[in-house]
């Protein structure tokens, strides 16, 4: 009987250390989805801070920042600026300067906002700190063919930059950018800027036409380098434009963090600002830093 457990016991002790060693074969680990979406979004860009907005806020197209506590906001559907807290997760005053639209963008010359329809037409709300403040309004040879969804201010120049995520209304190997002159209220007739479809940078994209290779969503001037920023919602991306219009870098955040980035800002020390439309879940505004 003795015999007969030492042999048992034997085999099992066998047996035991062949499961070990089968466990701890080197076979490669599949990545999942999220895995490849956290790699493109986090390699060259993080996002360092993230703050939810309310459900008024769920479809925020466009931000300006104002404070280190606050964002002027806009939404798609309604011609109101929002003063947002981001430390009281609150909105804390609206200003009312139009009727329902398709709002797409806010940029912010001291305390006058301007906010620019898809259509191309320009609202300046002069001084949005105030009840009633007075409000102009200004056309442009733009259309909804043409779809603004970018505009920035241009502090060098004083202009605003806009940047069209349709079609060229004669060309469709580049997107432009149109600068509207705040001396004259006039927008330029042809771009001050092209961003160049067929450029190598576009070389892995996998759009079918040439037109999508880069819709933008939004456009930021860095306030130090002059470098023009231009995000992309559709397939969430950004590009580097140097001052002269000439693209420096792009950088595929279509991952984990960026749903539908849409809106942009700088603060006066240079950091970015890149606010999500939310779909299922609620829109944001994401700290963003750039390696």
């Amino acid at each position: 009987m003795k015999t007969f457990n030492i042999f048992w016991l034997a085999l099992i002790l066998a047996l035991g250390l062949f499961s070990c060693d089968s466990s701890r074969t080197d076979k490669p680990k599949k990545k999942n989805k999220e895995d490849n979406n956290q790699a493109t979004s986090t390699g060259e860009v993080k996002i360092l801070e993230k703050w939810e907005m309310p459900n008024m806020l769920r479809e925020v197209s466009g931000i300006a920042y104002l404070d280190e506590n606050h964002f002027a906001c806009v939404q798609d559907e309604a011609g109101v600026v929002f003063i947002y807290n981001i430390a009281k997760n609150r909105i804390e005053s609206e200003v009312d300067f139009g009727a329902s639209g398709d709002y797409e963008g806010i940029a912010l010359v001291n305390d006058i906002a301007y906010v620019v329809r898809s259509d191309g037409k320009i609202f300046e709300i002069n001084d949005i700190t105030s009840g009633s403040p007075h409000i102009k309004e200004y056309a442009t040879h733009l259309t909804v063919k043409n779809n603004v969804e970018g505009i920035t201010y241009d502090r060098k120049n004083n202009r605003l930059l806009l940047a069209i995520k349709g079609d060229e209304s004669d060309d469709a190997d580049f997107k432009g950018i149109y600068a509207f002159d705040l001396n004259a209220k006039k927008l330029s007739k042809t771009p001050v800027y092209k961003i160049d479809l067929n450029d190598s940078v576009f070389a892995d994209s996998k759009a079918k036409k040439l037109g999508s290779r880069m819709q933008p969503s939004e456009i930021a001037v860095h306030p130090t380098t002059g470098d023009i920023y231009v995000l992309e919602g559709t397939n969430p991306q950004l590009l580097v434009l140097d001052d002269q219009g000439s693209i420096k870098h792009r950088y595929n955040i279509n991952g984990t963090g960026f749903s539908q980035p849409e809106g942009m800002t700088f603060n006066p020390a240079g950091d970015l600002f890149i606010s999500n439309e939310g779909k299922k879940e609620k829109g944001n505004i994401l700290k963003v830093q750039i390696n």
